[in-house]
């Protein structure tokens, strides 16, 4: 969903810390570069000092390059393969020089193996990176005269590491596009449907209401001159409007558009009219259906809300939605207080409820009034108004 400013919403923040999370986790997967460590602390290396920092930045570029597509970092793609392309060198560059040293220093080609398994998009390029780093560990274990013992096993953990997070990576992409594929049919559903019913709506008034056009002409010319038969053709035209109207409930039967964007507009035009500042927020991916269903109502009510009691200078409103959920944010920065649940706020809740969402009211930060709705994904269905 385009927004008005590339503001990143609540969704996509939590989203972004639960990556962070793990790349935190992730560091306990480099209990591997404790004994080259080790070494450098029992002075089994030379130029010790040399050996630190470089293994040090490996450590820390390692992380960094992992966490930009786990935690979904905003680094343009140019900068992450430079950097990838300096972890590979630095890491070639320490392996090459301390392999003949205690400890096994070749395994961090293993971590250079990973991070662009993990990092390069490409199946292609992927699987180059992995061949690249398996073949360096051979040729720098043959260079040294390591046993071949020692260089098969580590090339092929190396080998076997990279495939495995080359999978893991991929099933991960076509994941996230299956479900953007699934949120795109599901509009799409949703636009035809809205089509179709535009098109029975027509055909099925068009006709009725030019009738009762016509028949409403013929009242005005015969009432002066033939009253007894204006009121027949009066009655007429109330039988044809009663028709019509059982015909257009029966046509809207089970039918309900989904139109948060257009109550997000008028939202926007009410609160403008009295005087109110608006800013309106829009990040992450399009409402899905029971998503946009359920705001609509929401966002009417906290609009009303701000309306009414609220005697706001200012409302911002906020909608972000992504694979785990949508939220809905509207504060104000009126008179603030708790508001009695009346029937309009259980009634709410009721909907939001229903849709497996929550909602909350309560004072904003400073002066106010906060209201969230949260849904998560793959919501049952929209919810009944």
């Amino acid at each position: 969903m385009a927004g008005a400013t590339p503001a990143t919403g609540p969704v996509e923040r939590s989203r972004r810390r639960r990556g962070l999370l793990l790349v935190a986790a992730h560091t306990l997967w480099l209990w591997l570069l404790l004994p080259p460590a080790a070494a450098i602390t029992r002075g089994q290396i030379d130029h010790a000092p040399t050996a630190t920092v470089g293994l040090i930045v490996f450590a820390l570029l390692y992380l960094a390059l992992v966490a930009v597509p786990v935690a979904e970092l905003p680094v343009r793609p140019a900068l992450h393969h430079g950097g990838l392309v300096l972890l590979a060198l630095l890491g070639v560059g320490l392996a090459a020089a301390y392999a003949g040293a205690p400890e096994g220093w070749p395994v961090l080609l293993m971590y250079v193996c990973t991070a662009g398994a993990v990092g390069l998009v490409r199946v292609g390029w992927g699987l180059g990176w992995v061949g690249g780093s398996t073949a360096a560990v051979l040729v720098i274990g043959v260079a040294h005269r390591l046993p071949a013992d020692d260089i098969a096993q580590l090339a092929l953990i190396t080998l076997l590491a990279g495939a495995m997070t080359l999978a893991f990576a991929r099933v991960a992409r076509l994941v996230e596009e299956l479900r953007r594929t699934q949120r795109e049919l599901a509009r799409t559903v949703v636009e035809r449907e809205r089509l179709r019913f535009a098109k029975d709506l027509h055909d099925l008034l068009g006709h009725t209401l030019s009738l009762v056009v016509v028949k409403a002409e013929v009242v005005r010319r015969l009432a002066p001159t033939d009253p007894g038969r204006a009121a027949g053709e009066a009655a007429d035209i109330e039988r044809i409007g009663r028709t019509a109207l059982a015909e257009v409930r029966e046509a809207v039967t089970g039918y309900r558009e989904q139109s948060f964007g257009r109550e997000l507009e008028n939202a926007r035009i009410a609160l403008a009219d009295v005087g109110i500042v608006v800013t309106v927020r829009e990040c992450g991916h399009p409402l899905d259906v029971a998503a946009d269903d359920a705001f609509r109502w929401v966002l009417r009510e906290g609009v009303t809300n701000v309306l009414r009691h609220s005697r706001a200078s200012r409302c911002d409103i906020e909608v972000s939605a992504d694979v785990d959920g949508s939220v809905l944010t509207v504060r104000d920065d009126g008179v603030g207080g708790r508001p009695e649940p009346g029937n309009g706020l259980r009634g709410l809740t009721e909907r939001v409820e229903q849709a497996g969402g929550t909602l909350h009211v309560g004072p904003a930060r400073g002066r106010g009034l906060l209201l969230t709705a949260r849904l998560p994904a793959r919501a049952a269905g929209p919810v009944t108004p």
